[in-house]
């Protein structure tokens, strides 16, 4: 997760990284989620200002100008501040048109809101926060419906889940879009990072090693032939996979691609970014099955 970046602690399930909102500190009770960095990689206050919401804005994502595929990345209080904008600034470089859905955003959440998009992504959640508190957040926008985004993969669309999405990605509570569940890793026997704080976590992708920024993150346990398990932590468990959902593809990963430097640089870990970024960019090609530009 991170000081907003996403996870499942215990039988709970937690979602970690980062600071906890004081506005959730009431609800959480003992957490851990992916989140966003001290520094704040939020949106600033120009933006802030600048973004009304519009109940109007549900009836279907509006083609890009120039052509290019569209991404809808949540963004509210069931993410970290920075966690969005880290998932943004990965897709806009793989070449998407990226815009936010939330409850502040003017795309909102509706019958047809995510019609028209090629990916939705659900990105890290809150330090401290819990899988199940994430979930209720989510449940309380007045547009959101589960079935909403299980019909638009089933329907043919993509979903990506990041660290906390990971974890929404499985069952009880989740949107039930993997062949399987995922787990807490820093709670599976042999995990090399055993608590909630930022770490590096080495992973074998494609066979090959990597570090990866990590902070309470999920792993998965997949079934199926078309379960397609991309890297693995050094104690085997999944640690990112694409899988089919009725027409559509989910893809999740544990670890953060999409973490920028600053996010490393904040904890004093050495900057994997250029790593993460082509790891990322792997993982959103295989999603929806096209070649990386690079």
């Amino acid at each position: 997760m991170r000081a907003g970046r996403g996870g499942r602690a215990g039988a709970a399930g937690r979602a970690g990284r980062g600071a906890v909102a004081v506005a959730l500190a009431a609800v959480v009770l003992a957490a851990s989620a992916c989140g966003a960095p001290p520094s704040g990689a939020g949106p600033d206050s120009a933006d802030l200002a600048g973004r009304a919401p519009r109940a109007d804005a549900t009836g279907g994502v509006a083609p890009d100008p120039d052509g290019r595929p569209v991404a809808l990345v949540y963004r509210g209080p069931a993410a970290c501040e920075g966690c969005p904008e880290a998932a943004h600034d990965l897709l806009e470089h793989d070449g998407y048109a990226v815009r936010y859905i939330g409850p502040e955003e003017e795309v909102r959440f509706g019958p047809d809101a995510l019609s028209g998009a090629a990916l939705y992504v659900q990105p890290g959640g809150t330090n401290g926060q819990e899988v199940s508190t994430a979930w209720r957040l989510l449940q309380r926008d007045p547009g959101f419906s589960p079935e909403l985004v299980r019909a638009y993969v089933r329907g043919g669309g993509h979903y990506l889940g990041l660290c906390m999405g990971g974890y929404l990605a499985g069952h009880d509570p989740g949107y039930g879009l993997l062949p399987g569940d995922s787990g807490q890793y820093i709670g599976s026997r042999g995990a090399t990072v055993t608590d909630e704080q930022d770490h590096l976590v080495d992973v074998s992708w494609r066979g090959q090693p990597r570090r990866m920024y990590f902070q309470d993150g999920p792993y998965f346990d997949v079934e199926g032939p078309d379960a397609r398990v991309l890297a693995r932590y050094t104690n085997d468990r999944a640690a990112a996979v694409v899988a089919p959902y009725g027409s559509g593809r989910v893809a999740v990963t544990g670890p953060h691609p999409e973490a920028p430097a600053d996010w490393y640089r904040d904890y004093g870990l050495p900057d994997e970014s250029p790593t993460g970024l082509a790891l990322g960019e792997d993982l959103v090609h295989t999603l929806v099955g096209t070649e990386p530009k690079s």
